[in-house]
């Protein structure tokens, strides 16, 4: 799968297409990056009307980061036709499985799927598409899905990507080639687990910050969530730990001294993680946006299953990873309301020092 055609001035194919599967804010800002650096990029999303703005106006991104406009081929997933050699999957964990059935007529046969998607999804794909057609990857960058047409893009984020085997490829290292027209920074590793449960620990603190109604930033530094923070993301470094992967480091997240307890190494961790959050104008989580915002229903769930899972069968309780899913449940039914309310009811299950 490496890349085959003309090379640009960078050194890079321009020609090789790309498929964006899911076109929010993850795909759609890196596709639009990518159609501006000369990619050719076809776009499916569910939404028709986000389709259409695409297809009419151009798809916007705007922030601190970059303001661009692109006009690329713009489908819903029954309009797709075709062969396609690369889909970057992008979208809610929770629409992992049909999301992948769906694109699996349109891969080729020595094709594959990149899940930029957070959660641990890669298995899920691996079972559809089949693990040799898998490619993981790991982002962390800041964007929203505004409206139809229209992303936030508020701040720069690590991007890894990764063979699952941990083997160094030519289709992985083309890939990587390619994502660096999206973000410069970004790194090829032979340790995308590593990657992924880093992420998961820290993205505990996103979606409790949903519950507790408040900004990335203020529920970082609170001192009334510190207890539910730290216990929940030892929760999800324990079960790594039992599952022989060490957590990988990004973005100020440093995952190992949370998991040690070095009070003075998680303070830093923490003030490192403030001043990245602080940086971007996206202030609130997905999670947050998807309950308060849009009133639908978000990829908790789907996303703390398999770590679950995986506790379960290491015979690790999880007590706070299983009381948010409730509570998350209980938000987007309409039982309860996002609050510190709310949030009192995690801090009543986290474990006495």
């Amino acid at each position: 799968m490496a890349d085959q055609g003309t090379r640009t001035q960078h050194g890079r194919s321009a020609l090789q297409p790309v498929v964006i599967w899911g076109s929010g804010a993850i795909g759609g800002t890196i596709g639009a990056v990518l159609a501006n650096a000369g990619r050719k990029v076809v776009f499916v999303d569910a939404s028709e009307e986000h389709v259409r703005r695409i297809r009419e106006q151009g798809l916007h991104v705007e922030g601190p980061v970059t303001t661009l406009s692109c006009r690329g081929d713009a489908v819903t997933p029954d309009q797709m036709t075709g062969q396609w050699p690369l889909i970057l999957l992008a979208v809610k964990a929770h629409h992992t499985e049909q999301a992948t059935r769906q694109l699996l007529p349109f891969l080729s046969d020595d094709g594959a799927v990149v899940s930029c998607q957070n959660g641990l999804n890669e298995p899920m794909i691996g079972d559809i598409v089949g693990p040799q057609r898998t490619i993981g990857a790991f982002v962390n960058f800041l964007a929203d899905y505004i409206e139809p047409g229209r992303i936030l893009y508020g701040g720069r984020g690590a991007v890894v990507v990764g063979e699952i085997d941990g083997s160094c490829t030519a289709r992985v290292a083309a890939l990587h080639d390619m994502l660096r027209l999206f973000e410069p920074d970004a790194v090829l590793t032979d340790d995308i687990y590593g990657y992924l449960w880093g992420k998961s620990a820290y993205g505990t603190l996103l979606k409790a910050s949903a519950i507790a109604d408040a900004s990335i930033v203020d529920y970082i530094t609170g001192a009334a969530y510190r207890g539910v923070l730290l216990a929940m993301i030892r929760e999800v470094l324990t079960t790594a730990q039992a599952e022989g992967i060490r957590p990988r480091p990004f973005n100020g997240f440093e995952p190992a001294v949370f998991l040690n307890g070095d009070a003075e190494a998680v303070a830093a961790s923490l003030e490192a993680l403030r001043q990245y959050n602080a940086a971007s104008t996206k202030t609130h989580s997905g999670v947050w946006r998807d309950l308060v915002k849009r009133k639908r229903q978000t990829d908790v769930a789907a996303q703390l299953n398999p770590v679950r899972a995986i506790a379960a069968r290491n015979a690790i309780p999880t007590p706070l990873l299983d009381r948010l899913i409730e509570l998350v449940e209980d938000v987007e039914s309409g039982r309860r309301a996002v609050g510190p309310q709310t949030f009192a009811a995690l801090n009543e299950v986290v474990p006495c020092k």
